[in-house]
């Protein structure tokens, strides 16, 4: 047994004593979900985002991600699974009771519909307030550098957190004597960094996007192959998620970023410096054109932190006008965000408490088992294990880098799984359920059989049914639609999501006549932070 294993067998002994079990199922969930508004034939709808909904700046519910009509849906920090289900579908109904009205639907796939040239694709609006006006630049820039079509992809964001009483107890573990925020901080980086060794496993579990319509591809290099059973499709036999590699949220400027997650101090700096130098490749674009119209926030490698693509990121709710590293550097980490999960087509809402659990079970594993700090040689390593899984995840044979050596994926996801288990006994014993066990167990089936994966059922539903992905997503998108449509929201909720929509949309009328600095000052100011804290 290695000094690793007894360390982890040890945590788990310690959870399972009466008095700390409990703290264990004290799970903080969110679900952030992102969805593609379509019209009737399955293209991307022109239409603005929708006054029903209310303002995508500043509703708390429903948003727009980069493109104006790419939806994000999120919901409040839960404990319960099946409250935080019943929000997301909610706001589900309250959405499919509007868009409905301009015969509208919601794509159910992570890669997109029929999509128009690049140029035409619409940028998210939030208005004229300068925080808005920064909101559309920052994607205006993400265009200039890496094309509209890829801020049209799609995918769910799991945000986890663990209660203090949970923090308290690992404190003891570990005899630890740090203010209980630094140990937390000091614990969420440690599940990150555990987290990038193995979150290949997520994708080959959950990945849901193995093709893609032939026109997101159209003049791009790439790998994909022709579809045989039907036309405007490209695939590859195994692949598991496009998403989540070079046709999704990747970067070739941003591969030489090696962030450090060994401590909070270096996170920063490392993103920090990517934020406030310049980046010769974005120096060419301009901030402005000649018209004086904002083209990017600035022509550093990162315009702000969500620009860093990661599959993972530790977060703190920031306040309006403060940015994301300053509200870590002055408070710690609050959450995780997990962000390599793709929608599942099959489920209307996306995801499933399945899902749920064995991602619950899963980062507690990363928490608990023994997280040392890694290298140069680990990051891209994992970069490239990412690169396979996602290519060839599903292919007989398939071999991961580990260490030193070349390890079989199925014998390493197996390994991981079988700790799983046993984090999953200490949820199922502190909730009082065995819904943990049996959401681990169905994940150890995917490992012995590849074909039971939803990649793998999507390939074999498309093939069989001879169906192109996009008239696979559209029937599926139909279907959504009208379970949506046929199960309203009751009067009282949808007059509570009606309520919120209109207090949103006076909130941004507000923030825009009350405007005291000029949208060049206001962006002079909020760049200031990161200059201030000198993090190169």
């Amino acid at each position: 047994m290695t000094e690793f294993s007894t360390r982890f067998d040890t945590a788990l002994q310690f959870f399972n004593q009466t008095r700390y079990n409990s703290t264990v199922s004290e799970i903080f969930r969110g679900l952030e979900k992102e969805s593609l508004r379509i019209t009737p034939d399955g293209t991307l709808a022109l239409t603005s985002h929708p006054v029903s909904l209310g303002s995508a700046l500043t509703h708390s519910k429903i948003t727009t991600d980069y493109s104006e009509a790419l939806l994000e849906f999120i919901t409040s920090p839960v404990k319960n699974n099946q409250e935080l289900l019943t929000e997301l579908k909610q706001i589900h109904q309250f959405t499919f009771s509007s868009i409905h009205k301009n015969n509208e639907m919601l794509w159910p796939s992570s890669m997109p519909c029929k999509l128009m040239p690049d140029s035409e694709i619409p940028v998210a609006q939030y208005g004229t307030s300068n925080s808005g006006k920064m909101k559309t630049v920052y994607r205006l820039g993400l265009g200039h550098r890496y094309g509209r079509s890829m801020q049209t992809i799609a995918g769910i964001h799991y945000n986890f957190s663990l209660s203090d009483n949970f923090w308290q107890a690992l404190q003891v573990l570990h005899n630890d004597k740090q203010s209980l925020q630094d140990f937390k901080t000091q614990g969420y980086f440690a599940l990150i960094r555990n987290f990038r060794r193995y979150f290949w496993l997520l994708i080959y579990l959950f990945g849901a996007s193995p093709a893609v319509c032939s026109c997101f591809v159209q003049n791009r290099r790439h790998q994909l192959i022709p579809f045989a059973e039907a036309g405007h499709t490209h695939y590859l036999p195994y692949a598991t998620s496009l998403r989540m590699g070079d046709l999704g949220y990747q970067s070739d400027a941003q591969k030489k970023l090696v962030v450090n997650y060994n401590n909070v101090q270096d996170y920063l700096k490392t993103l920090g410096c990517a934020i406030t130098q310049s980046h010769p490749e974005y120096e060419s674009i301009g901030i402005k054109d000649a018209n004086g119209e904002y083209r990017q926030l600035n022509t550093s490698l990162l315009q702000i932190e969500n620009e860093f693509y990661s599959s993972i990121r530790p977060k703190r709710t920031a306040q309006r006008g403060e940015t994301a590293l300053q509200a870590l550097r002055l408070k710690g980490v609050e959450y995780i965000e997990v962000r390599c999960i793709d929608l599942n087509p099959y489920e209307p809402l996306g995801i499933t408490d399945t899902q749920i659990r064995l991602m619950d079970a899963f980062l507690l594993f990363c928490i608990l088992h023994p997280s040392p700090e890694t290298h140069e040689k680990e990051f891209y390593q994992g970069q490239e294990n990412q690169r396979r899984i996602v290519n060839q995840g599903r292919e007989p044979g398939l071999l991961l880098a580990r260490g030193d050596n070349q390890v079989a994926m199925k014998d390493w996801a197996l390994e991981i799984l079988d700790a799983c288990v046993k984090t999953a006994a200490l949820l199922d014993q502190s909730s009082a359920t065995a819904s943990y066990h049996a959401a681990v167990t169905e994940q150890i089936a995917k490992i012995h059989q590849p074909e039971l994966t939803p990649a793998a059922n999507i390939l074999r539903d498309m093939q069989q049914q001879k169906k192109s992905f996009y008239q696979f997503s559209l029937d599926l998108a139909k279907k959504h639609a009208d379970y949506f449509l046929h199960q309203p929201m009751t009067d009282n909720i949808s007059q509570v999501y009606a309520k919120m929509a209109e207090e949103s949309l006076a909130e941004q009328v507000t923030l825009e006549q009350n405007q005291l600095v000029s949208f060049d000052e206001y962006l002079q100011n909020y760049f200031a932070q990161y200059q201030a804290c000198q993090y190169c």
